[in-house]
């Protein structure tokens, strides 16, 4: 099946279970849209049970989509963007000891305590697991996933810097899980950095090289762009230019192994704030804003529909499957205690919003970059093992916590 092929299916199913959850459902567009893709994943796997067979139809068109290269090196680049794009520089600039501290400091912690106690949890289960693989579920499970945390923000009305510190976060801790994970991955021996000594020294420079050279790299991408925007009045070739942006920025990041998410984010950062600001007519800014919109909307439907039929290519193994559910109490309490003790510390400081530690454990929804991550893993049991752990906890996080969290930050 070529890619047109497999892109038509995509399309058409996250069109026509957007159609069944707008009319009858009527949930948040991507938690309706995964439960959706769920059932249907479980219906067919019920068929197949009673030797009604397309099961191993649809599997074999899901081992033909690479979901880490569909999400990893496609769509997140787009995602972010229109993440960045309307979160505003000086509500950022406002929170930016809170973001950077959760986005950094929340992220490396939230890795080891996840990692260690995975090890333990494991090893009770007899899944022999070594601990460096389980630090890496750490880091991949870490991150919260912007695109599933800004929709739901948007529908609910959260406060506004409330908006901003969990939006920012998450825009952040996505670059700075996918550095960690990668230096991890060197450990392991089986990254890009594999054959080479690993030491403290050479994940510190990965991480500078990394991070602080995705955030050159996009300030100065973004602000060519600016230039270029600030010289012409036609929105199509201004559309055009920030697509070119994205898309060519993130590969050309990866060519030059800098972190790509990092770059885009701050570039998207540039062009939404100064870009929107100073080298755009109103025209323009429409219909920028309305491409990007649609942008957004389509991938997400597509990203939640891949996760929701993702179920027919795991190994449901009974271990499996407890480790799944112990692990997300786990991964919530290794949460609340990665942002609440930051979040405390800064309190002395800052004021914030009343219940903030406990929105902002239950608001960070895990997504389709934990999926993706797991999934670059070499092939083995091992990732057998992590990935319907991962699965299990990202399908809580979005349907459970994606439903309630509205409820809390109407609450506070």
């Amino acid at each position: 099946m070529n890619i047109t092929d497999i892109l038509a299916i995509l399309i058409s199913l996250a069109a026509l279970f957007s159609y069944i959850n707008y009319r009858f459902i009527k949930l948040p567009s991507s938690i309706g849209l995964l439960l959706i893709a769920l059932l249907m994943s479980l219906v067919i796997i019920g068929l197949g049970k009673l030797g009604l067979g397309i099961e191993n139809d649809v599997r074999q068109l899901l081992e033909q989509i690479d979901f880490n290269q569909t999400l990893m090196q496609g769509m997140l680049s787009a995602l972010l963007f229109a993440g960045a794009l309307h979160v505003h520089l000086d509500e950022l600039a406002e929170q930016k000891w809170v973001v950077a501290t959760l986005a950094s400091v929340g992220v490396i912690a939230s890795t080891f305590i996840i990692g260690y106690a995975s090890y333990g949890v494991f090893s009770i289960l007899n899944l022999d697991i070594p601990l460096i693989y389980c630090l890496l579920f750490g880091a991949l499970i870490s991150p919260t996933d912007p695109i599933a945390v800004i929709g739901i923000l948007k529908t609910v009305g959260a406060p506004k810097s409330l908006e901003t510190k969990i939006a920012g976060e998450s825009l952040f801790n996505d670059g700075v899980a996918v550095v960690v994970f990668l230096a991890l991955l060197g450990i392991a021996g089986v990254g890009h950095h594999g054959h080479e000594e690993v030491t403290a020294t050479s994940v510190a420079m990965l991480f500078l090289q990394e991070a602080i050279g995705g955030a050159v790299f996009g300030f100065v991408l973004g602000y060519i762009v600016y230039s270029m925007l600030a010289s012409i009045d036609s929105y199509q070739v201004e559309v055009l230019l920030t697509l070119a942006l994205v898309l060519g920025g993130y590969s050309l990041a990866s060519a030059i192994h800098v972190s790509g998410p990092i770059a885009i984010v701050i570039a998207g950062l540039l062009i939404g704030n100064t870009g929107r600001q100073f080298a755009m007519s109103e025209k323009t800014r429409l219909h920028l804003d309305n491409f990007w919109e649609l942008i957004d909307e389509i991938l997400n439907a597509i990203l939640f529909v891949l996760i929701g039929l993702e179920v027919l290519v795991l190994t449901l193994d009974i271990q499996y499957l407890w480790a799944g559910l112990i692990m997300i109490p786990i991964t919530l309490l290794a949460r609340f205690t990665s942002v609440g003790i930051p979040v405390a510390i800064m309190k002395i400081r800052k004021t914030f919003p009343p219940r903030v530690i406990r929105i902002l454990t239950w608001g960070g929804l895990r997504g389709g970059i934990s999926i993706a991550l797991v999934l670059s893993l070499p092939e083995n049991e091992i990732r057998e093992t992590l990935l319907v752990v991962t699965y299990i906890v990202v399908v809580f996080s979005i349907l459970v916590q994606g439903l309630t969290v509205g409820r809390l930050v109407e609450n506070a």
